[in-house]
């Protein structure tokens, strides 16, 4: 993985993005020495994304059962708030 200031990135920006994108180099950008960025291949993008979802997916499965005769119908809320 490779670090570069943002300032060099910027100058270098189109050869930044192929590395990114042809050799999936991972590329931190950084400000002042701190990490504030990266630039990546949109595979890798897309990849980070299927995890992400599938993280969501199984959170949500478990807050349902968590939530077993605990839920309050959809109507009820609405009567409840009034609209």
């Amino acid at each position: 993985m490779t670090r570069i200031g943002v300032s060099d990135a910027r100058d270098n920006l189109s050869e930044v993005v192929d590395r990114a994108r042809y050799t999936h180099e991972r590329v931190v950008l950084t400000k002042r020495g701190k990490e504030v960025g990266a630039i990546i291949s949109i595979d890798d993008l897309k990849l980070l994304e299927m995890l992400e979802d599938q993280l969501d997916i199984k959170t949500a499965r478990e807050a349902i059962v968590e939530s077993r005769g605990e839920r309050i119908p959809y109507d009820e809320v609405r009567k409840k708030l009034g609209l």
